[in-house]
């Protein structure tokens, strides 16, 4: 999270607020097909997983080989789109300075070309988490962050156009990211050595299962990339670069928070796989809880001292950058209590009624950005739209899961989750508020914020979000890390 924060100042700075801006829009076409993939991606992991659970491994074997055979057609596919559709689009409907053009041409073919790469390497992502191999999953995604950190230096001494030598250098990183995953699983996973297999038994229940997440996913990246679309054709790039620095932010902040879910999230679908209900209950109720704290750690400081951060994190902050980011900050909060009814829906592998509702909802947010845009309102209104259809997406999404398991219960779920969690953030907020109100903006005010808001969450959160069972765990694990330091000392 700390190289986000300053890869993107360092990258806004060099780049200046216009060429920022006109990468975030030129990778966004891309990005407009990506929900292809992202469909594929929720099916590769879900059933090797499941097959896992089983502990099927000829299948899993197959299962592998069939997902990464889908994966090349998609890329292709992602190559045809982006060569026509995307092509016309991005030569015809985005608002880019014309001095840039040619080298905005460029960035668009090596965005493709970087999507390509990341989409075949999925499968061997998805069979690291599978396998529940969260260190070297880890150590991947350090090495990415230091990659992430020799672009920024390369880019600073660079004597190239800064814009081209940014999208070669990403996708450098990308191409030997995707190549450390492939040599690793191959080495320690047999069923990762591909076979090419067409086998209608395995690929047809992945396609129909991605088929039917394939109209979720196509809404998801239609919110994410029509909303920066339309803020580019109302308010051009300037915004784009303000919209693009809040989700870097945001960006960051959700990957604290959801690594830990990508933790969990296989014992969720193993424990359906055998048939564990209760069990997997417990874990979703507990998983919803301490997701949300940490996620609140980061972004109660964040939002009460948000111009502070901001002028120490960019040189020049885009217009409207920081109020973007408190909106998407607020929306994140929400959506990480339901994140885990999510993988509970994905673990039955019946995603028709999901896929569809929840679609639905963040259909809806491009839709009325349009329509508030047209009528005059400014570019936070969107962002305004997105938080509050969140409660609507959750809401859904747990009358979904409670038809497809009936055992599940929404109201327990909300007033084990949804209320404590609240009762929490309120709380949590009272101290922190206080300092922010009553002395100057200095280091010395975001000192006391933070520092009160870490002991403000902490002692809410283990007295009123935790339950009995979870306090236990939490001190044992305390009182087992002081034994083990006072040992070494």
């Amino acid at each position: 999270m700390g190289v986000g924060f300053y890869t993107s100042r360092v990258v806004l700075d060099t780049l200046g607020v216009e060429d920022y801006g006109t990468y975030n829009i030129v990778g966004g076409v891309v990005m407009m097909f990506i929900f292809l993939n992202s469909s594929m991606a929720g099916a590769t992991s879900r059933f090797l997983i499941y097959e896992l659970g089983q502990y099927n491994y000829e299948k899993l074997r197959k299962t592998f080989s069939a997902a990464l055979t889908v994966h090349c057609i998609i890329a292709v596919i992602i190559l045809l789109l982006g060569e026509t559709i995307g092509l016309w689009w991005f030569e015809n409907k985005l608002v880019i300075p014309l001095e840039r053009m040619p080298v905005a041409r460029w960035v668009y073919q090596l965005s493709i070309v970087a999507s390509m790469i990341s989409i075949i390497q999925v499968p061997y992502n998805a069979i690291i988490i599978a396998h529940e191999r969260m260190n070297i999953y880890a150590y991947i995604e350090i090495l990415n962050s230091l990659l992430k950190l020799s672009i920024v230096y390369l880019l600073v001494i660079g004597n190239f156009d800064k814009l081209i030598l940014y999208a070669v250098l990403t996708l450098c990183a990308t191409i030997i990211i995707t190549t450390i995953y492939k040599l690793y699983c191959t080495k320690n996973f047999s069923e990762s050595h591909y076979k090419y297999e067409w086998r209608k038994e395995i690929i047809h229940p992945m396609l129909s299962y991605s088929g039917w997440d394939l109209y979720g996913s196509m809404c998801v990246v239609v919110k994410g990339q029509g909303v920066n679309m339309l803020l580019n054709l109302f308010f051009g790039v300037a915004v784009n670069a303000a919209y693009g620095i809040a989700n870097q932010l945001q960006g960051a902040v959700n990957t604290f928070s959801v690594n830990f879910l990508t933790a969990v999230r296989p014992q969720i679908i193993k424990y359906y796989a055998s048939d564990e209900i209760d069990k997997m209950q417990r874990l979703m109720v507990n998983v919803a809880k301490v997701s949300f704290l940490l996620m609140f750690f980061i972004v109660l400081p964040l939002i009460i001292e948000s111009h502070f951060i901001f002028q120490l994190w960019l040189k020049k902050t885009p217009d409207y950058a920081i109020i973007f980011c408190k909106w998407l900050l607020l929306s994140s909060l929400i959506k990480i209590m339901g994140y885990v009814i999510i993988y509970a829906v994905q673990a039955t592998g019946k995603l028709k009624m999901f896929s569809f509702t929840s679609g639905t909802v963040f259909l809806l947010i491009p839709f009325i950005s349009y329509v508030l845009f047209k009528a005059k309102f400014l570019p936070p209104s969107a962002f305004v739209i997105d938080f509050l259809l969140s409660f609507a997406y959750v809401l859904n999404n747990m009358i979904v899961l409670r038809k497809l398991i009936p055992e599940f219960s929404i109201l327990q779920f909300i007033n084990k989750v949804f209320v404590l969690c609240i009762i929490c953030a309120i709380l949590s907020s009272i101290l922190p508020l206080f300092f922010y109100w009553n002395l100057h903006e200095s280091w010395f005010r975001f000192f006391l914020v933070s520092i009160s808001s870490v002991l403000s969450i902490s002692l809410s959160g283990y007295f009123i979000v935790l339950d009995k069972g979870m306090r236990k765990i939490v001190m044992k694990l305390i009182l087992s890390k002081l034994r083990l330091g006072y040992a070494k000392i």
